[in-house]
């Protein structure tokens, strides 16, 4: 931790708590570590060479990085007049983006469990185990559109 801490000096400890629980939740350290330099700086873009000298970190590892969160619409390269260099930043909407996403995942899922049920049968004790796997993934598939929606709708409303 101490060589972590060291490294992210330059961040505030609120920015390296959220980059640590970014870690557990299963995010790469230096995607997370990314996203938390995105997030808490006070300009409006930053370039690779600027997250690369906040975090003292590689042009590789914040290359890395930035392509995971790009793929996940969590961060977007945008122009700079003037520069020659790529700057980033945190679109509007991107964490409504990435719940979007998961849609993916959620059906994937349920897919898994139906597949898994049709093996095993529902009465077996995985079956059931799956029956409940694959109706939670139904509930999230049916709610998260309304849900994102209702989020979008707030935001507009503010």
């Amino acid at each position: 931790m101490s060589d972590e801490r060291t490294s992210m000096a330059a961040l505030s400890d609120p920015a390296e708590q959220l980059a640590l629980t970014l870690t557990q939740g299963g995010l790469q350290r230096m995607t997370a570590r990314v996203l938390a330099a995105l997030l808490f700086t006070d300009q409006e873009t930053m370039t690779a060479g600027e997250i690369a000298e906040t975090l003292s970190i590689s042009s590789g590892s914040v290359s890395t990085a930035v392509k995971a969160l790009t793929t996940v619409g969590l961060i977007e390269r945008v122009p700079a007049p003037g520069s020659r260099r790529e700057h980033f930043r945190l679109p509007e909407g991107a964490w409504a983006t990435l719940m979007s996403g998961q849609n993916t995942t959620v059906k994937t899922m349920r897919e898994a469990a139906e597949q898994g049920i049709a093996t095993t049968g529902e009465d077996s004790i995985a079956g059931r185990r799956l029956v409940e796997m694959r109706d939670f993934y139904d509930y999230l598939w049916r709610e998260l559109p309304a849900l994102i929606d209702r989020w979008k709708g707030q935001k507009v409303g503010q």
